[in-house]
């Protein structure tokens, strides 16, 4: 069984089918013919959650037989993706979704008719200027991390010889502007808020110094302006995609799979013919096209506004993932977790995370409308969290916590004193909060030392709580005011909105010494 025999049709559908593989029920070869002649959808960044997401869901809408094009994805950063991972395969993959059940589906993935390089240096690049004169061209989307979406004065001094992906975006937009000024939507679908504003202001930067450097003409810059010609649309997308999984590689082999090598390029990227995901997803996008649009909403995307976007990210940041996150793997670190399944299976944890979802964050959620946050959190709690192919880690989602606090905490925070809310239902967030005083002193729940996650203030936290040590009740801890009262690092001064003092008191139940986390977490799990 191999991805080639799909690409050229010899192969016994039955074959596939009794191993439980959903093949396309589109004619691959038609929907290349169109989309090289007709394109209507680039996409920057042939990662693994490209393949798993929304090339998948646009896989799914060809599947319907109610639309005919494919996806072009183009490689800003790491070329060997294309070369190792696309092309011996024909561009084909296989979507392998991970259930919480412990089983798989497997869906062959045929939407992505070409992989090309973005880079001059590349004969790609004559496609790709092709393609974004062709006026079908409705969209460019990218999932290249935040970080890809920032530049410096050596890119911006290389004029319109840019190396990183922002300025290779711009010239290729320039080069639509030559060829009639032609419409487009350009379309973040990275994991970051406000996406849409992130490529906005790269390409802007960009094309601003070429007007300024006399580059380019004040008309292209009018051009990237105009709404009615260029638009930057904000989305919310959450998708878990990790790294290859060894038990995922071991379930294809034994059914006759033979695409299942680990592929790592020397960017240190890693991938194979197959991607492995979580089953559950989201993908919600601002509707503001001005070429019209692939209907990615007949694979299961959600088009609405900028407003309602802006919700479901809220959502999900301050009450139904991200919050829960930071509060177990805080504790997960200090009870000596190394799985975030596997802390799902604690009482205690699953007991935490869940009432500070439902008891204490929803009650000043916005719901957007388009998701129910109740259903958002039932999946979080039953389904993702406890996955057991999700190998992530509570130390990997600890770090830079001291940056995530003031949202996913502090909103909250904030909210129960605009709205003049009972403060005293604030009880397991100000624990997670007291957690983090205790976290920073790098001892576990044995009194053994840990290394905290890399965080850009650990050290200058650590230091704060440095003079405090475990078992000893009657030390000073005025050193805790110090550290409470940091709006930076909490959104607010605890003290001023009265949660300073009964944080305070939790810190101190924390420091009683070996098995202090246990007994204080479970307390107040079960008190709560």
């Amino acid at each position: 069984m191999k991805l080639n025999d799909i690409f050229t049709g010899n192969y016994n559908a039955a074959d596939w089918e009794s191993k439980a593989y959903q093949l396309p029920k589109f004619d691959i070869q038609a929907v290349r013919r169109k989309t090289h002649d007709e394109p209507t959808w680039v996409h920057f960044g042939g990662g693994n959650i490209f393949r798993a997401f929304p090339a998948a869901i646009l896989n799914d809408a060809l599947n319907t037989g109610k639309y005919d094009r494919g996806v072009i994805v183009a490689e800003t950063f790491d070329y060997e993706v294309i070369d190792k991972a696309y092309t011996p395969y024909n561009n084909l993959s296989l979507l392998v979704s991970l259930q919480s059940t412990g089983t798989i589906e497997k869906k062959v993935i045929a939407s992505v008719t070409e992989a090309l390089k973005a880079d001059p240096q590349f004969d790609d690049w004559k496609r790709l200027v092709e393609i974004f004169k062709n006026p079908s061209l409705q969209m460019i989307s990218f999932t290249i991390t935040e970080k890809g979406y920032t530049f410096n004065e050596a890119d911006l001094a290389r004029g319109m010889s840019p190396v990183f992906a922002m300025g290779k975006v711009t010239a290729l937009l320039y080069e639509r502007f030559q060829a009639g000024a032609l419409p487009l939507t350009v379309q973040s679908m990275d994991n970051c808020s406000h996406n849409g504003d992130k490529v906005k202001a790269g390409v802007m930067g960009y094309a601003e110094r070429w007007v300024k450097d006399g580059l380019v003409p004040q008309a292209f810059l009018d051009y990237l302006k105009d709404e009615t010609k260029i638009t930057f649309p904000w989305s919310m997308i959450d998708k878990i995609t990790p790294r290859p999984h060894e038990k995922v590689k071991e379930m294809l082999a034994a059914d006759g799979f033979e695409d299942n090598n680990y592929i790592e390029t020397e960017r240190h990227t890693f991938t194979a013919p197959f991607v492995n995901s979580e089953e559950v997803q989201y993908l919600v996008i601002e509707d503001d096209y001005t070429n019209g649009r692939p209907p990615l909403d007949l694979g299961g995307a959600l088009y609405t506004t900028r407003e309602t976007v802006d919700k479901v990210e809220t959502m999900k940041v301050t009450t139904c993932l991200n919050p829960l996150h930071t509060a177990m793997s805080i504790y997960g670190c200090m009870l000596d977790y190394t799985l975030i399944s596997a802390e799902m299976a604690d009482d205690d944890i699953r007991a935490f995370i869940q009432k500070i979802g439902y008891m204490e964050a929803m009650p000043v959620v916005t719901d957007p409308g388009v998701l129910n946050p109740y259903e958002f959190i039932g999946a979080v709690i039953n389904r993702r969290l406890p996955n057991p192919f999700m190998p992530d880690a509570p130390q990997r989602i600890a770090m830079d916590t001291s940056q995530k606090l003031p949202i996913r905490f502090g909103e909250t925070i904030k909210k129960y004193v605009a709205r003049d809310l009972d403060m005293s239902n604030l009880v397991l967030i100000p624990l997670t909060l007291a957690g983090y005083a205790r976290y920073l002193k790098g001892l576990d729940d044995n009194g053994k030392p840990f290394s905290p996650s890399p965080d850009p203030m650990l050290a200058e936290l650590q230091a704060i709580v440095a003079p405090l040590e475990l078992g000893k009740p009657d030390q000073d801890w005025s050193c805790l005011h110090d550290l409470y009262t940091r709006k930076d690092i909490f959104g607010v001064d605890l003290y001023e909105v009265g949660l300073g003092d009964q944080v305070e008191g939790m810190v101190k139940e924390l420091y009683a010494g070996v098995g202090a986390v246990r007994e204080t977490l479970h307390k107040y799990v079960t008190k709560r």
